[in-house]
Order: C-alpha cells, then structure tokens, then sequence
C-alpha cells in the first residue's frame, strides 16, 4: 500500500492531552490505522515505555508498522518498544492477559485509507467492488449482504445501522436491481430510490453505505465488547481516550462511561464531547486548532472525543 501523507489523524493533540501520556508508562492505540496518533503516543514515552498497537486490516498494520519504524529511525534510542497485534481491538482484553495499561485510545469507524482506496469497497464517490470488510481475510462482503438478505432484513439493517427513515423504500430498490456488484451502482440505485432532501448536505447513499459497512464488520458490538473489556485493562489513574463518528459509537461510549462513573470505575473528564469543530466557532478571533481541523480534514467535523480516568476500586 502506497503510503498517503494527506491522512490527517483525527483531533490528535487533544487526544494525546487527554491521554496525559507519561514517559515510561504503556499505552494502547486499539485502531491503529495509518499510526498517526500513535507516532505521536510513541514520542512521549521514552526507551522505557510500550506502545501496543491493534488493528485488524492487515494492510493497515504494515504501513504502521513501516511509519513506527520509520519513527525508531528518527528518535533512535529514544524509541519506545513496540508490541503490534493483528486482531480486532475487541480482542484487547484477551490478548493483554492481565496486563494493566496507562492509557487506552481508541478511534471508531472508517478510516480514511479505506476510503481512498475504491478496491476495499468503503466509498460511493469511486468505483470499486462492493467489499467494505476492514479485515479482507474474513467475513461476508457487501455484495454477498446486499444480494442475498431478505429485502425486510436488509430493510431493518438499513434503519439500525444507517438510522435512514426511508430504508424499505431503499431495501425494495436494492433487491429489485438485484445483482449488485459495484459501490457506482448501488449508490445510484440509492440516490434513484431516495433522492437527498430539501437542505440535506449528504449524499443520499451515505446512511445505506455506513449501516453496511457497520453489519460487515460487526463495529458495535466490536465497540461494546472493549468497553465491557476497558475496566480490567487500564490501571487506577489511567486514561481511556475514544473517538467517535456517529451517535451509534457515540451513544454507546457515553453510556458505559456514564454507568461506569455511577460505579465508581471511571471519573469522566468530558462533560460534553471534545469535538474539531466548537460551537463557538463564530469569534474568529480565538480560531482554535480544533476548528482549523474541521476546515484541513473533513472526517473530524463528525468526531467526538470522550474520556475517562481510571478510579481505583476494591475488586476491579
């Protein structure tokens, strides 16, 4: 894979501030990607520290591991070690075995590198066979769901996972355009059935796209299971840092922490998301870099930042 220097890692800074990276400790980047948040992880920790990575596209992972590297070359002795697993962050738990970290971030959803590249199957603007699995290696396809689900299954994905009102008109168009085989052709099957609204910003296939990329590679219940696995894994004091992109990630995070606060396992440091674009933006004057984000990198207009601090507890 050809490395993309326009990749941009979604609001970095205030992740790594939140992050409170320590020179030493040992810290989890749980969707390591192009190793943008994790490059800069890496260089507050020291010879002394760990970074450990996840991810399971196995394409990803060797180009962070190409920029880790590349990284070691520049810091030298300064270089932390690097433990890199090829699993689904949901797997965290179990591939740590007991190992309490100090920090633990986690950035949800598509990455950009999926989606400049039309061969995975992510994106309606190019075309490219109907893929869409973050781990190529596994797993049903977007053509396989589209082409073979019950037209009322497929309807009730569309609505759960894409929260597109108009999702049995779409489902109905879809099975009637029967077979599918490209991203071009779906989305315009899509945009046939339910044009974009009056004042919709979006393109009308975006919702259908997100709610099969979501089924594909089972991401709530990936992002649930590393919430139920987050207590055991970061140590009293340490952070949890995760980045959504719609309010399905970001309902979920809210609530585990929110219940987690109620029992004393986490202190929550964002009273209301972070995000890259305030609602104060209009006072120019005091343009954050947050808001310059929004404008450099459109993917973070969407992005929510939540985060919590480990409490000690008797038992946990």
């Amino acid at each position: 894979m050809a490395e993309k220097t326009r990749h941009v890692p979604v609001l970095l800074q205030t992740a790594i501030r939140y992050l409170n990276v320590q020179r030493g400790g040992t810290y989890v980047d749980a969707t390591l990607g192009y190793a943008g948040h994790a490059r800069e992880i890496a260089r507050g920790l020291g010879p002394e520290g760990k970074l450990i990575g996840f991810d399971r596209d196995p394409a990803a992972l060797e180009l962070a591991r190409q920029r880790l590297a590349a990284l070691g070359e520049e810091l030298g002795a300064a270089m932390p070690a690097v433990e890199l697993h090829d699993v689904e962050f949901s797997l965290a738990g179990e591939v740590l075995a007991g190992r309490r970290v100090d920090g633990l971030l986690a950035d949800f959803g598509v990455s950009s590198m999926h989606l400049d590249e039309p061969q995975r199957g992510f994106s309606f603007r190019a075309e490219g066979p109907l893929d869409m699995r973050m781990n190529p290696r596994q797993g049903m396809t977007a053509e396989q769901v589209v082409n073979r689900m019950d037209e009322n299954e497929l309807a009730n994905v569309i609505y759960e996972f894409g929260e597109e009102r108009r999702s049995r008109r779409i489902a109905r168009a879809i099975a009637g355009g029967r077979p599918v085989t490209t991203t071009a052709q779906l989305a315009r099957i899509v945009a046939a059935a339910a044009p974009a609204m009056k004042g919709e910003r979006i393109h009308p296939a975006t919702r259908t796209f997100q709610a099969l990329r979501i089924y594909v590679n089972a991401e709530l219940s990936e992002i649930d299971a590393l919430l139920e696995a987050a207590p055991g894994l970061v140590k009293p004091g340490g952070r949890l840092v995760l980045i959504s992109f719609h309010s399905l990630e970001d309902r979920r995070v809210k609530d585990a922490l929110r219940e987690g606060a109620r029992q004393g396992v986490w202190e929550v440091l964002t009273r209301k998301p972070e995000t890259a674009e305030p609602p104060h933006r209009a006072s120019s004057s005091g343009a954050s870099d947050e808001a310059e984000e929004s404008d450099r990198n459109p993917r973070a207009r969407s992005a929510k930042l939540r985060a919590a601090e480990r409490k000690a507890v008797t038992g946990c």
